[in-house]
């Protein structure tokens, strides 16, 4: 009997089609399946694909017996409950290559947008509310001999400081461990404790993964250290920030800007964010290109096809769910 995959949304199909002969796919007819049509579905399924940003949880690995593989379209888990899954047995994967190059881009050019006033000012010559070209006006700041601070210096960290030092830029970093010291001579950069980074840096680029320990890591505190010429860029997690705390900061003038690509409240933005002039935002698109997408649906088949093989070398999550199924 075929294996039975389990697509929980519409995802760039080309790349699935290989499992058509071997695997018995699942797919939703629209964007996704409703609730209780999902849960149909998992009461007899092998392995589901789900996406980031959409959860599934307790309720949802429980309605499926059989399910042996949580193969993530994304590299943040968050919207998996991953100590359900392991305690199960089930195999929690996710595609982190594929979207580290994309993010690093975006928040490269987050940071510029905000530096540079690029989207401000396109919207005032738009509305026809700009009118003086002077030599004085319309002002903006150069990233060139500024201080980048990173916040989470793993493969998209180390991506934007790439990219940041091509800009002429200084990188200080802050991470759970510091990276090897080749890494540091490679990207010229410093490793600081968390309060010397936000004092010092002229953007704040906050690059964590989602975890209980990182969950509003940057609040009313931390903020309130940022120098008030300094910008944050987040493309981490909405829930890594206090966004009611940024929203207060960016009223009073306490740092100079922000760029967001992700929200405490996903699909909605505050609408006192979105009425600040001196922040840019985006819809959670950090891998969102035509070719990122490709590449993670064509890594997402490999897992599964990895993985009823029974080869190993998975991008694994969870470890330990290997030997619960073992048992």
């Amino acid at each position: 009997m075929k294996k039975k995959i389990l697509v929980t949304h519409q995802l760039p199909s080309a790349s699935f089609s290989v499992l058509k002969g071997d695997y018995d796919l699942i797919w939703p007819d629209e964007g996704s399946f409703k609730q209780e049509e999902l849960k149909s579905y998992l009461k007899d399924v092998d392995a589901v694909v789900t996406v980031f940003g959409k959860p599934f949880k307790t309720e949802m690995i429980n309605a499926a017996p059989q399910l042996k593989l949580i193969a993530n379209y994304g590299a943040g888990v968050d919207n998996i409950d991953v100590e359900t899954a392991t305690r199960s047995g089930i195999v929690v994967t996710n595609t982190p290559d594929a979207v580290t190059e994309p993010t690093a881009e975006l928040a490269m050019g987050l940071m510029l947008d905000a530096a540079r006033r690029i989207s401000e000012l396109d919207r005032g010559l738009r509305a026809g509310e700009i009118s003086d070209w002077g030599v004085l006006r319309n002002l903006s700041t150069t990233l060139q001999g500024k201080t980048l601070g990173i916040v989470g210096m793993g493969a998209i960290g180390r991506a934007l400081a790439r990219r940041a030092v091509a800009f002429g830029m200084k990188i200080v970093y802050h991470n759970r461990k510091r990276v090897s010291a080749d890494t540091e001579e490679k990207l010229g950069a410093r490793y600081t404790d968390l309060e010397n980074l936000l004092r010092n840096a002229d953007f704040v680029s906050l690059n964590m993964p989602l975890t209980p320990e990182t969950k509003g890591m940057i609040g009313i505190s931390e903020l309130k250290l940022m120098k008030p010429s300094a910008y944050l860029i987040n493309t981490a997690r909405g829930s890594v920030l206090d966004e009611a705390a940024l929203i207060e900061a960016l009223k009073k003038k306490e740092i100079a800007g922000a760029a967001l690509d992700v929200y405490l409240n996903e699909p909605n933005v505050p609408e006192e964010l979105l009425q600040m002039k001196n922040v840019v935002v985006s819809p959670h698109v950090g891998s969102a290109t035509h070719e990122t997408r490709e590449l993670m649906s064509k890594q997402v088949v490999r897992i599964i096809q990895d993985f009823f093989q029974g080869l190993k070398g998975l991008p694994v999550v969870n470890p330990e769910a290997w030997d619960v199924q073992n048992k």
